[in-house]
């Protein structure tokens, strides 16, 4: 008789156990080829089953070669099933996948970039879902095209230049799933193997990934408290694109003024490169009102790169690129390939969203709330680790920048603290050129309450007192 088990506790129908175990046992070798297979009404019998789903199982796994039948003698196992060193039935773990290790820990993280997914406004927004649902005609459900729905594009290109000082047309709007798409659309569209990208030194990680898997060459640019500083633009070199984020840079939170953007556009005109603008977060600005954008000195010379995901929230995969003319068409074509086009209906709700003014309601709301968590976060650093510490890089955004006298973050000591239950994050591990970083760290606010903020800071006290106390010790 087959060793076979059922496990009705199991979500996994009878027909399919019955048949993968069968299988596995002919892959593997075990049922050997020509070996005979009990009757349905025996295995049925044996297995307290119905016979019907014997039938099923032995149907299935003749369908697929596994078995031969020979009127009058039975079933068979079929010759060539036999795969050598066949690995059975992998099992997987939630954790392989990416699931947030820090989930139902009761981690304080300080993750930077993410909004308050709480406030999200999901009673306008289902409000607005179920009129476009309601409303879109039938075409609507059907393929669409690759730039997104001129809806949107329309809508955005008016609120981009009220909000943002962007020049464009509608026409030179892609729409793309989240600014990550959009700047591998742009690497795609711009670069070619070995071809030199300039970049602001430190930069998210993830971006120098996107470059790199084209097989660019970085060349890195140091930043100061004003950004990039453009003063060092190599001139022995021919860039085919030089990435920044002026009015928000990512880690160190400067905000590039109009001598550097100026020096940007000439250098960009000069070398006969491409200005890629990350506009990532500026929207929360805390003094005065957002910086205008490097793309509308010169619409020719920048591609602007913009999303939802910290505005409203990630999971919308909502974004956006804004091309020189000259540039759609290609884009239009990688868009295609790449997904065909970004969801319809989620580009229709956003689109309503935006021209009955919830989004900038919900930016002024959301400006309200963050300023309240920044300013929280300020005074309990202050009042924890006094002098201590320099607090840099907070006038926009969700993040700022904590730079410690005499500590320097390695991978130890950033294991060690979340042993404490709060986790951090260093600049160096965002910087190309490793060493200048060491003392500082990326602190994020917008998803923290208060209590959180302030038991996250309490948590980071202990852990570094302890550290220190121990090391004193030795």
């Amino acid at each position: 008789m087959l060793w076979i088990t059922i496990d009705r506790s199991l979500d996994i129908p009878l027909i399919r156990q019955v048949y993968e175990q069968i299988r596995v046992l002919i892959l593997n070798g075990d049922l050997q080829s020509g070996e005979k297979l009990p009757s349905t009404r025996e295995l049925a019998s044996e297995l307290k089953v119905s016979r019907n789903v014997i039938l099923e199982a032995y149907d299935q796994l003749l369908a697929e070669g596994f078995l031969v039948s020979q009127m009058g003698s039975g079933t068979f196992v079929a010759d060539g099933a036999f795969l050598k060193e066949h690995g059975g039935i992998p099992s997987f773990h939630s954790t392989d996948w990416g699931e947030d290790k820090n989930k139902g820990h009761n981690m304080i993280n300080f993750r930077s970039g993410i909004p308050a997914l709480d406030l999200f406004p999901r009673k306008i927004w289902a409000r607005l879902s179920l009129a476009i649902w309601n409303e879109a005609a039938p075409s609507t459900f059907g393929y669409d095209v690759p730039e997104g729905r001129y809806e949107l594009r329309q809508v955005l290109s008016r609120y981009l230049l009220k909000t943002r000082g962007v020049v464009c047309h509608p026409e030179q709007i892609v729409v793309t799933s989240g600014a990550t798409q959009a700047l591998t659309l742009v690497s795609k569209l711009l670069l070619s193997t070995e071809d030199s990208v300039i970049i602001e030194d430190p930069i998210t990680s993830d971006i120098q990934t996107i470059f790199k898997a084209l097989g660019s060459s970085l060349y890195p640019i140091p930043v100061d408290e004003y950004g990039i500083k453009t003063s060092l633009l190599p001139s022995h070199i021919s860039p085919k694109l030089v990435f920044v984020t002026p009015s928000h840079q990512y880690p160190l939170g400067g905000v590039l003024p109009i001598q550097r953007r100026i020096q940007l556009i000439n250098y960009s005109r000069k070398t006969s490169c491409y200005l890629v603008e990350d506009d990532y977060d500026s929207e929360f600005r805390y003094e005065g009102p957002p910086v205008s954008s490097l793309q509308g000195l010169d619409p020719e010379r920048v591609l602007y790169i913009g999303s939802f995901s910290k505005i409203l929230s990630p999971a919308l995969r909502m974004g956006y690129v804004i091309l020189p003319s000259h540039l759609i068409e290609k884009c239009r074509k990688l868009k295609w390939f790449s997904d065909l086009h970004t969801p319809s209906m989620d580009q229709l709700i956003l689109a309503r969203f935006i021209e009955e003014g919830h989004l900038e309601r919900h930016i002024m709301k959301m400006k309200k709330i963050y300023k309240k968590r920044r300013d929280f976060l300020i005074h309990c650093l202050k009042t924890t680790f006094s002098n201590n510490i320099k607090i840099c890089g907070y006038s926009t955004g969700l993040h700022l920048i904590v730079e410690w006298k005499e500590c320097h973050f390695s991978k130890d000591l950033l294991d060690e603290i979340e042993v404490f239950g709060v986790k951090i994050y260093p600049v160096e591990d965002h910087a190309i050129e490793k060493g200048k970083h060491k003392n500082r760290i990326i602190l994020g606010f917008g998803h923290l309450t208060n209590g959180e903020i302030e038991e996250g800071i309490t948590r980071l006290n202990q852990a570094m007192y302890s550290i220190k106390s121990r090391t004193s010790a030795t």
